[in-house]
């Protein structure tokens, strides 16, 4: 039989990507943006496409199947109802996206068509199929999840309809439950708080999350009774009086501004307790969804394991609570969850439901740790180093990593590179920041002087997975680093009665355990376990530091600045390392001293370079 390969893509909407198959394993995946420098980069992924090609050493002519993550005549449909629905009032809204959707969007087939021939040796393009958004995201969470039988939750924004939808997946069938349709959504209300507090829509969420725990619950009440009718089994409906989206260019309108008690904040303005109390509130009305949501599946089917995909379920405090109140036996969350991972979904429902093929359960799972990106050995890497006049030393394995945890020790941040890049949104020591999480400074001085970001945003744990245990309130495996847990007691540091006093973001600099680093101010963290069958390297380091300092735990941040996507190659890491306060850079077996490199005049110019997210 020869072997059949099956390429997955998502585009034209935000975070486009290309997953290959062959023969049902993953080869290779990647975001477009990592290629194109543009984060959440939309267009067609021709930079990913390409890698997935030259990582299978073939062409597009040996493609089987080209598969697009979406019906784009459905989703036409939905636009054209909307509009026809809330007219007169969606006009300014239908004249801004038509044209788009004349030009690209409804002849999708023939667009494809044309960017694939014109990918290929013979100017001929591979049989196009197309899956549903949603059905592309419970495929892409159930078929590489380590479960014969699950529960499938998908939450996003919105599909062509669907927002929230519930699927049983078994052995290689995924079964549709129900859904709750557009304008109706769980993600859309928690973007318009994104929006609403002054973030950046499909790209602030995140922000929004790690405030939250700043804030007080003070408008859940107010959430409840006039935004969201929120029933006993978790279904809801939206009050679209208080909303924009459905037929305007922004989220919310003067309605919404007037319960809430003013405008949106201005992008980049002081932010403020409110910013943090409507934060806090979302979050926990958004986390009380997802529960009842969580309990009533698991009522309905008996079934005891779950899956979640879509940008809901990159909500890692609500995953940790689902998990926390044991409504399931395990769980399991789809690593590049949101559209990105649409790519890899609308591939696997091809080989699976489309084309009937058996399915081999990994116990681990079948995401090879989401490292899916390109490598480089290190020859190239000494070839990109020499040519940009890096002065640098090479470590074999063992030494380099003794070198490491004595840097990591003396209070060194290190740009980590090493292996194959992550696919989805979470550095997880293939294109990472580390530092020492002992460490009470390591938090502001990696977000202001590395990141260049907001000084409240969280860190992530990366720890040894046989001692996730010792150190915090989980013992499920958290690979993806998309749950979040409590640190234990024994590790905590209580506040005095003055330190309770202080407001918002006053805490920030209260040390709260003894990896002050790495707990948010309610004593969680957002852990990744790291694991030897899938990062050994990574595995290794955090070992030997664990040897040196008793600590098993490292921080663990995505290598970018604010605004960048993840660097994927050895040039952008090292651009990146010089243009911030890193102290030491590591490209796979070399290692870089901040303080050995050429000096450059210090331009701060390319901070123009990324819009801010």
């Amino acid at each position: 039989m020869p072997d059949e390969y099956i390429l997955g893509i998502s585009a034209y909407y935000h975070d486009s990507a290309a997953c290959l198959l062959k023969n049902g394993e993953i080869l290779a995946a990647a975001q477009e943006e990592r290629f194109t420098r543009k984060k959440h980069d939309s267009r067609f992924p021709v930079h990913a496409i390409q890698y997935c090609l030259e990582e299978a050493k073939i062409t597009v002519d040996q493609i089987a199947n080209v598969v697009f993550y979406d019906k784009p005549l459905v989703k036409f449909e939905r636009l054209l109802e909307t509009y026809l629905a809330y007219a007169p009032k969606g006009l300014i809204s239908f004249f801004s996206a038509m044209p788009v959707w004349l030009k690209e969007k409804l002849f999708l087939k023939s667009t494809l068509k044309k960017e694939f021939s014109s990918l290929s040796p013979t100017k001929t393009s591979p049989a196009l199929l197309f899956t549903e958004h949603h059905q592309a995201h419970a495929a892409s969470t159930f078929f590489v999840s380590p479960f014969e039988q699950s529960i499938v939750l998908c939450l996003d924004g919105v599909g062509e309809w669907a927002t929230t939808s519930a699927w049983i997946g078994e052995g290689n069938k995924l079964k549709p439950l129900w859904e709750i349709d557009f304008p109706h959504s769980i993600g859309l209300l928690y973007s318009a708080f994104t929006y609403y507090t002054g973030f950046k829509v499909n790209s602030g969420e995140y922000k929004v999350m790690g405030l939250a725990p700043y804030g007080e619950p003070k408008y859940t009440d107010l959430i409840y009774k006039h935004l969201i009718d929120l029933k006993e089994d978790g279904t809801f409906r939206l009050n679209m009086d208080y909303f924009n989206y459905a037929a305007g260019l922004t989220m919310t309108n003067d309605k919404f501004h007037k319960l809430f008690g003013g405008p949106p904040r201005k992008s980049e303005s002081t932010l403020t307790q409110k910013e943090m109390d409507l934060a806090r509130s979302v979050q926990e009305v958004t986390e009380e969804v997802m529960l009842r949501l969580a309990r009533s599946a698991r009522k309905e089917t008996g079934i005891k394991n779950l899956c979640l995909s879509g940008g809901v379920a990159l909500n890692c405090v609500a995953n940790g609570k689902i998990l926390k109140a044991g409504i399931f036996d395990e769980i399991f969350i789809q690593p590049a969850a949101g559209d990105a991972g649409g790519a890899l979904g609308a591939a696997l429902s091809a080989h699976y439901e489309y084309k009937n093929h058996p399915r081999k359960v990994n116990p681990l799972d079948s995401m090879k740790g989401s490292y899916l990106g390109p490598k480089y050995s290190n020859d190239s890497v000494k070839e990109s180093l020499d040519k940009l006049g890096a002065k640098y030393s090479y470590y074999p394995d063992g030494k380099l990593e003794e070198k490491l945890a004595q840097v990591l020790s003396e209070g060194n941040v290190i740009g980590y590179f090493q292996g194959r890049m992550e696919f989805g949104p979470r550095a997880l020591g293939g294109r990472s920041i580390i530092g020492d999480p002992r460490n009470q400074k390591m938090q502001s001085v990696m977000n202001l002087k590395i990141k260049y970001r907001e000084s409240f945003r969280p860190f992530a744990p990366a720890v040894l997975a046989e001692k996730v245990s010792d150190y915090f309130e989980i013992k499920a495996k958290s690979p993806y680093m998309l749950i979040v847990a409590d640190v234990l007691e024994k590790h905590r540091i209580q506040m005095s009665a003055e330190q309770q006093k202080l407001f918002g973001i006053e805490k920030l600099n209260v040390p709260r355990s003894s990896l002050p680093s790495i707990t948010h101010v309610d004593y969680s963290a957002r852990i990744q376990t790291v694991h030897s069958e899938t990062n050994p390297k990574f595995y290794s380091l955090i070992k030997e530091f664990d040897k040196l300092t008793d600590c098993p735990v490292l921080v663990n941040t995505s290598f970018n600045v604010r605004g960048e996507p993840i660097v994927s190659t050895p040039e952008d890491a090292y651009r990146c390392f010089m243009r911030t306060e890193m102290d030491f850079l590591v490209v796979e077996n070399y290692v870089l001293d901040k303080k050995d490199q050429p000096v450059v005049e210090k331009d701060e110019s390319w901070k123009q370079e990324f819009e801010l997210d």
